[in-house]
């Protein structure tokens, strides 16, 4: 994962990645004791333990602390074996793709991405009785917070999922002894599940929102941009020649993350992804091939009569007691042309 000051700026060249981001405030694990009516000193023999989270406070900022220096010498010399290491989900397919098409970004874009970072203001979201935490901080040189996501893989902590977002965040439930509390993704809250957003999102750009999406808000940034990306699809320089199509597609790694809101409500970091097919019309598949642009050239230099790019991302989801469910935070990554 780079840092978020060259990703946010690469992001103007392609209009299909939107970098946006969030934060979370955090709960550090506490200790306690149920009084009993007797001796002080002596928890009653009913009284229960308090709940615990994989990690403390303490253990969990030594695991960033390590993805980040990890991480800082990897993007030198773009790594991925070495990254693999202390990053994985869909947040790792997006490095990889990044580190494929490093050759063809602009000067200033690559020095910002070699740069070192750290990340700052660090706040934490610890589920009891989970094998992942949430942690919101701001990297160094950007104002953007981010929610980031570790979790055990084998015997090793890594980041899953990171997100960043300028939309606020709703009040996460911080009621159990100070820890966040979890929520299995299939649980329905008010209209949806958190593992039904990431079809439904999708579906704005494969229908315009006709179908599942429809069961989603378009009012926020992110659904307004997948729904112009639908209605573009047949306007620019190819759409003479070629019809532009979208395809939900499985993400690969397809990990939801979920945390109740103070208000009951949710919040979900959803993994969700697309192709993009570009194609001839039936006419000129005859005469004409489409030759790809630079980056999609990186998997595939040919000229060709249909070119499909891949897209991984993440996603931030508010899902509400009441009303529709809403994307307020996401990212793409291209990982793939054909």
């Amino acid at each position: 994962m780079p840092s978020p000051a060259p990703t946010l700026a690469r992001a103007a060249r392609r209009s299909v990645i939107t970098l946006v981001a969030l934060g979370v405030t955090s709960a550090a694990t506490l200790t306690g004791c149920s009084g009993g009516t007797g001796d002080a000193a002596a928890p009653s023999a009913s009284a229960s333990p308090p709940p615990k989270g994989a990690v403390t406070r303490a253990q969990a900022a030594k695991i960033v602390d390590n993805y980040v220096a990890v991480n800082n010498k990897a993007n030198g010399t773009r790594n991925a074996k070495l990254l693999g290491t202390v990053e994985s989900g869909q947040v790792h397919e997006q490095s990889k793709g990044d580190y494929a098409t490093f050759g063809t970004w602009t000067k200033a874009d690559q020095s910002d991405y070699e740069k070192p970072f750290s990340y700052q203001d660090r706040e934490y979201y610890i589920p009891a009785d989970e094998d992942w935490f949430a942690v919101k901080a701001t990297a160094s040189g950007s104002k953007t917070p981010a929610l980031l996501v570790f979790g055990k893989e084998g015997s090793s902590w890594k980041l899953m999922s990171a997100v960043y977002s300028d939309a606020p965040i709703p009040t996460i439930d911080t009621s159990n002894h100070g820890l966040a509390t979890a929520v299995t993704p299939s649980t329905r809250v008010g209209t949806l599940a958190p593992n039904d957003v990431s079809p439904a999102f999708e579906d704005l750009y494969v229908t315009g929102g006709k179908k599942a999406g429809a069961a989603i808000s378009h009012t926020t940034s992110p659904a307004k941009d997948a729904l112009k990306l639908y209605k573009d699809r047949t306007k620019g320089k190819l759409a003479k020649w070629a019809t532009k199509k979208f395809f939900a597609k499985d993400p690969a790694y397809k990990e939801t993350y979920a945390l109740r809101l103070a208000d009951g409500g949710l919040l979900a970091v959803i993994p969700t992804s697309h192709t993009q097919e570009q194609m001839l019309k039936p006419q000129y598949m005859s005469s004409f091939q489409i030759t790809p642009d630079d980056e999609e050239a990186v998997y595939n230099p040919a000229k060709r009569v249909v070119i499909t790019d891949t897209f991984q991302g993440m996603a931030l989801a508010v899902l509400p007691k009441s009303g529709k469910p809403s994307v307020i935070a996401y990212e793409y990554g291209m990982t793939d042309s054909k």
